[in-house]
């Protein structure tokens, strides 16, 4: 009984360390591939582009989402516009002049 009681107490720990390890891999892909859409989306990557350099002139944070034709990339470009502005922003606080 007592051996059987093993068995099935070390099956249980390598199923439950199994399921936790391949979950953890699961949210580190998901993240990864967000990225990575948004590094080839055109409309994010001009977005980036533009709000650093308004950021860099010291100019207010209003995108000009004009530039793009449809909702989607709009969208895409504000996000972009966005993070490019409140990265180089969040970077140039820690630098001296």
């Amino acid at each position: 009984m007592d051996k059987l009681f093993t068995v099935v107490l070390a099956i249980t720990v390598c199923a439950g360390t199994t399921a936790l390890l391949a979950n953890s891999g699961r949210s580190a892909r998901q993240a990864q591939t967000a990225d990575a859409q948004m590094a080839a989306d055109g409309a994010f990557r001009d977005g980036l582009f533009v709000g650093r350099f308004t950021a860099e002139g010291g100019r207010p944070l209003r995108p000009p989402i004009g530039r793009w034709s449809n909702a989607q990339d709009r969208a895409s470009f504000a996000a972009g516009y966005r993070r490019g502005y409140d990265d180089f922003l969040a970077g140039s606080t820690g630098r001296e002049r």
